[in-house]
């Protein structure tokens, strides 16, 4: 028998035992599930493709289209595993829910959802992170869960008294599938400060937030409708019969899975990256982008552009979040598919980036004097109160399709190049390594050089890259069904990446030069921009 043919019986027989995990992430555009083996490769996916919606001044995602994503994307994964291995997928030892991180989902003592979902996306929590930033002495951004409940408090919206519970997307899937209130210590640090010696919320931080006048007039206390906490490996629950029906509609999946601690994006984008160790470092890029950076020692003082969070399994992290990223670029692209289709060519998405950004490399270093501010949302980095795409060029600038392509990279990576800046210059993190993954590394080689010149440092992709979280995930399911002794960081390094297949590419003099120049344009246009946002509506 080829050896084709016996790792087909071998993975015919893992599922017909059962020995496969699964992994769903609810990402900004996609959702994913991605089943693998207990050697941790990916033997079938399915996806569902959606797009955030701006609604009454906020943007949000319907939930019951949360539960037509996951549906679709489970029947599409079950279906594969079929048509592959000609088996019907029953059963599942351990399942992990990971989701974009951040956000508001409120729900009162019956289980009724309050208010629509308020995604990470929104900057409307201004005044409420201000205060609790100054009353923690820690940074709260406006995307955390506990800015938004403050900031309702704050509005007097009058929902507030009715909270009994808040939690964040992936918590409340993993909620529905097992019946825990329960999230990943990961995704918790998004939720409200953790304490990293104890693991749970910083009980000083609580204390100070339940003695403020507008909380002492409600009747709850802020850690009772927070959600419980447990690190990465341990089990949260198992799949009811309800969460096996609503998971797959078919009624073929059988309750009982091992539930790992649902996890936010960032932490299985660490996961996939094998980046929880100190002193190793990964950035994701995708509609949103965001560095992580496992620090050894505490930075020096708050940062408001900085975010405290925690790895997996409870290790305190520096976090540059940027709202803004590859949106403007698959904006552009599907303009350039338009015009494609106008003759007649049918250019295949994979076909059409790695088209455009090959042209970037045609480009002059500094792009040609053009600019681009590839903000579909707010930026709260740069300052930027709400959505202002924006590609300038003045009469002297080189305007060519290459330029232009450079301009869309570089713009992608500025927000973040301009957090990073905080870290390396001012408190001098620096890692051993850095990772990226996400969509854009699909192009070898073109998004790497350019996050490298943007950063000045080298950046390193692995053959995994375009797993992505829901893998990441699947393999923290993995990790909780196991139930070792052994650390994530060891795990991930003995088992899950033990020979790693990967390419560093360093910083070339002449990118960094033409990235400065670009960055100081970019810079330049900022207070001309704020300023006008103010003054202009939509």
């Amino acid at each position: 028998m080829e050896v084709s043919d016996m790792n087909l019986v071998e993975t015919t027989q893992a599922i017909d035992a059962g020995k496969v995990s699964l992994g769903i992430e609810l990402g900004s555009t996609r959702i994913k599930a991605v089943l693998v083996t207990d050697d941790f490769n990916t033997i079938a996916s399915g996806s569902y493709v959606w797009e955030n919606q701006f609604e009454n001044g906020i943007w949000t995602y319907p939930l019951d289209q949360v539960w037509t994503g996951i549906q679709q994307s489970y029947k599409q994964m079950a279906a594969d595993v079929q048509s592959k291995y000609h088996s019907t997928l029953k059963h599942i030892s351990a399942i992990g829910i990971s989701a974009m991180m951040h956000g508001y989902l409120p729900f009162d003592k019956n289980d009724q959802l309050l208010v629509p979902f308020r995604t990470w996306r929104n900057n409307i929590t201004g005044q409420a992170a201000d205060e609790l930033t100054d009353l923690f002495d820690f940074n709260i951004p406006q995307r955390w869960s506990i800015a938004h409940l403050y900031q309702a408090v704050l509005n007097g919206e009058e929902h507030v008294p009715n909270v009994d519970f808040i939690t964040s997307l992936d918590g409340y899937v993993h909620w529905k599938l097992s019946g825990e209130k329960v999230l990943g210590v990961g995704d918790a640090s998004g939720v409200f400060p953790i304490d990293e010696q104890t693991g749970s919320y910083d009980k000083t931080m609580l204390a100070k937030f339940d003695g403020l006048d507008k909380i002492k007039a409600l009747p709850w206390n802020v850690e009772d409708v927070l959600p419980a906490i447990l690190p990465a490996g341990k089990v949260a629950g198992t799949l009811t019969a309800e969460g096996a029906k609503l998971l797959d509609v078919s009624g073929n999946l059988e309750a009982g899975s091992v539930m790992a601690p649902p996890e936010g994006d960032a932490g299985t984008g660490m996961v996939g990256t094998n980046s929880v160790r100190k002193r190793t470092g990964n950035i994701s890029v995708g509609t949103s982008a965001f560095s992580m950076n496992v620090l050894d020692k505490p930075l020096s003082k708050v940062h408001r552009d900085i975010d405290i969070v925690m790895t997996p399994d409870g290790s305190p992290v520096a976090m540059v979040h940027v709202n803004n990223c590859s949106s403007d670029i698959n904006a552009w692209a599907s303009v350039f598919k338009e015009f494609a289709d106008r003759l007649g060519v049918d250019l295949k998405p994979d076909r059409l980036y790695e088209t455009l950004f090959l042209e970037s490399t045609k480009a002059d270093a500094n792009a040609g004097g053009l600019v681009n501010y590839s903000y579909q949302s707010g930026e709260n980095i740069t300052k930027i109160q709400a959505g202002r795409p924006l590609f300038v060029r003045t009469p002297n600038s080189k305007f060519s399709l290459p330029n232009f392509m450079l301009t869309q990279l570089y713009a992608a990576f500025a927000p973040l190049q301009i957090g990073m800046d905080i870290l390396i210059n001012e408190e001098h993190v620096h890692t051993d390594v850095m990772i990226a993954q996400g969509g854009l590394f699909r192009t070898p080689v073109i998004g790497q050089q350019v996050l490298a010149n943007a950063l000045d440092i080298p950046i390193t992709v692995m053959s995994t890259a375009g797993e992505g979280g829901p893998w990441g995930m699947a393999v923290l399911a993995i990790y909780a069904k196991q139930n070792s002794t052994e650390s994530l960081e060891d795990f991930l390094d003995k088992e899950v990446f033990a020979n790693p297949e990967s390419m560093t590419l360093s910083p070339e003099p002449a990118g960094v030069a033409g990235y400065r120049e670009f960055i100081q344009k970019y810079q330049a246009g900022l207070p001309v921009e704020a300023a006008a946002g103010d003054a202009i509506t939509d």
